[in-house]
């Protein structure tokens, strides 16, 4: 018995067509994948602030115990030899992420060393109102004049920060210790000073994730 094919009906009506292969719903759909990602990856993450607050005030109060930490840590400083011409190699710190540094070890050494000599400060207090919005999109992110925008917003609400900065972030521990050796070559020094200031009494640490880039601000106010 053959197939009859003719009986089709061809009066079907576009409108029948399920909305789900338009490509405004597709978009849509791609957009819910998205945002739901997104929540996974600050669900993951959120503990991150509280972990970077709490081992901030323990090398505030401990800052001898940390030289230590910081001197076991020059293991993780790799040379990468760069294959290009004229190019001096690359000091990397390896650690679950590359960062570059600018001289590696002497830097280490030396900040273990201020820290040895360095008295104990009090505790920071986290303060909500002093936490910097981050933005919605890479074009921002990608903005230098963004995060200062920002600040700027906060003071003309008589809120003050007396030093602000951003970092991008893969591994709590990590990252505070690469601010507390700050050998980033451009402003060395700025974010440890910061983060060791005695005169400091405040901290606000707004996070999230932008793209695949997981960014923080840090704000801080006497």
């Amino acid at each position: 018995m053959g197939c009859k094919c003719n009986n089709v009906n061809s009066d079907i009506k576009t409108e029948m067509i399920p909305e789900i292969i338009s490509s405004k719903t597709i978009q849509s759909n791609n957009n819910d994948e998205i945002e739901d990602e997104e929540k996974e990856k600050m669900k993951k993450y959120s503990d991150y602030p509280m972990r970077m607050f709490d081992l901030i005030n323990k090398i505030r109060q401990n800052p001898k115990d940390f030289a230590d930490v910081i001197e076991d840590s020059i293991q993780n400083i790799i040379i990468e030899e760069n294959n290009a011409e004229n190019n001096k190699p690359k000091i990397i710190y390896k650690q679950r992420v590359k960062v570059a540094l600018a001289r590696g070890e002497p830097a280490f050494r030396e900040v273990a060393k201020e820290l040895r000599n360095m008295t104990s400060v009090p505790p920071l207090e986290f303060k909500e109102e002093i936490c910097i919005p981050l933005p919605d999109n890479e074009n921002d992110l990608k903005d230098p004049n963004f995060l200062r925008n920002k600040v700027g917003e906060i003071l003309s609400k008589k809120i003050y920060i007396n030093a602000f900065y951003k970092d991008l972030i893969k591994l709590p521990e990590v990252a505070v210790l690469l601010m507390i050796v700050d050998d980033n070559g451009k402003h060395s020094g700025k974010k440890r000073k910061a983060l060791l200031n005695k005169n400091f009494k405040y901290i606000g640490i707004s996070f999230r994730f932008i793209g695949k880039t997981f960014i923080s601000y840090y704000s801080f106010s006497k």
